[in-house]
C-alpha cells in the first residue's frame, strides 16, 4: 500500500475542532530514545570518521560516543524531568532492556510509557524477518513491564511497505513514523486502522545536531520557536508537539540545560498539557473513533 493510500488529504483549517480536557490548549509529550548499538555492526551514526574511511571494526570511537549516553546522559535527562515532574515515553530497543536494565527499570519506577523501537538499532528495510523482529520488541517490554507497549517508533523512523499492517495485527495501537501533521491521523492498513501520534524530525536532537550541526542553544531556540507556534495554532483546536532526546545527544555536558530550558519555557503555560503517546492515543481515538 502506498503511503497516499494509508490516509487522505486533509487541510487542518477544514476540520473539526479538536477540544482537550479542563480548557487545555495543546499537548507536548517528550520521548527519550534508548538504544543498543551492535558492535559487530556498523554504527547506525558517528561522531568521528575514521581516518582511512570504511566502517572499520571494532568501531570504538563511535560505540563509546553512544555508550556515554546511556552511562551517564541518560541520568542527567532523569534528572531534568524529574526536577520538573514530566513523564516521558520511552522508545526503546527491545534488545536494550535488558542490556541496560537500569535505564528500563528507572523509567518503569517512573510510570514512564515504553514504546517498541525495533529490536535493535537497524533500519527496518534491513532486518530479516520483520515480524519476528515486531514481535520480539513487544515481548520483551511485556516481559519487563507487565503489559505489551502500545505506540511504535520505528528506528530512524523507517519502515516497510507493510509496516502498518504488520503492528496492527501484532496489537500495536499506534505509530510515530509518519510525520505528516500536528493532529493525530487514522492509517489504513489491511485489516483495521491504526493511529498515527505525531512525533517531530524538526524538534529532534539527531536532525539538530547530527545532521544540521548547529551549536547546543539551537534546540532551546527551535523548540520554543516551534512551542509558540504550535500554541497559536491550537487556539481554535487542539495540537500535538513532540520533543525528542537521545541522551548520546542532548544528556552531553554542553546540551543538556537547552532541553532543560525549553521544557521550562513550555511548563510556564497552564494550559497545556505533558502526556505520553498512550495518552494522546486515547484521548484522540474517544472524541475521533476510526470510521
Amino acid at each position: 500500500m502506498l503511503p497516499n493510500e494509508r490516509l487522505k488529504y486533509s487541510p487542518i483549517s477544514q476540520r473539526k475542532a479538536l477540544t482537550l480536557p479542563n480548557g487545555a490548549r495543546c499537548v507536548v509529550w517528550v520521548i527519550v530514545n534508548i538504544e543498543e548499538w551492535n558492535p559487530l555492526e556498523t554504527m547506525p551514526r558517528t561522531v568521528l570518521t575514521p581516518p582511512a574511511g570504511g566502517a572499520p571494526m571494532p568501531d570504538i570511537p563511535n560505540w563509546a560516543w553512544h555508550e556515554y549516553g546511556n552511562r551517564v546522559g541518560f541520568w542527567r535527562i532523569v534528572d531534568v524531568l524529574d526536577q520538573l515532574g514530566l513523564p516521558a515515553a520511552l522508545a526503546i530497543n527491545g534488545s536494550a532492556i535488558a542490556a541496560y536494565e537500569p535505564i528500563s527499570r528507572a523509567a518503569l519506577d517512573r510510570k514512564w510509557e515504553f514504546m517498541g523501537h525495533g529490536f535493535s538499532q537497524k533500519n527496518m528495510q534491513k532486518v530479516a524477518n520483520e515480524r519476528e523482529d515486531i514481535v520480539k520488541t513487544r515481548q520483551a517490554i511485556a516481559d519487563f513491564t507487565g503489559r505489551p507497549p502500545r505506540g511504535w517508533l520505528g528506528p530512524g523512523l523507517t519502515e516497510t511497505w507493510e509496516t502498518p499492517d504488520i503492528l496492527v495485527e501484532e496489537g500495536y495501537d499506534y505509530v510515530c513514523d509518519w510525520v505528516l501533521d500536528d493532529q493525530p491521523v487514522w492509517l489504513k492498513t489491511k485489516t483495521k486502522p491504526i493511529l498515527n501520534v505525531p512525533y517531530t524530525q524538526e524538534c529532534n536532537d539527531v536532525a539538530m545536531m547530527l545532521i544540521q550541526h548547529h551549536t547546543a542553544a539551537e534546540y532551546r531556540n527551535r523548540a520554543v520557536d516551534q512551542f509558540e507556534q504550535i500554541y497559536a495554532d491550537a487556539a481554535g483546536s487542539a495540537r500535538v508537539m513532540a520533543l525528542v532526546v537521545h541522551p548520546y545527544i542532548m544528556g552531553a555536558p554542553h546540551r543538556l540545560r537547552y532541553f532543560r530550558e525549553a521544557l521550562e519555557h513550555i511548563k510556564k503555560h497552564s494550559d497545556v498539557l505533558f502526556w505520553t503517546g498512550e495518552q494522546i492515543h486515547d484521548w484522540y481515538v474517544g472524541n475521533n473513533p476510526a470510521a
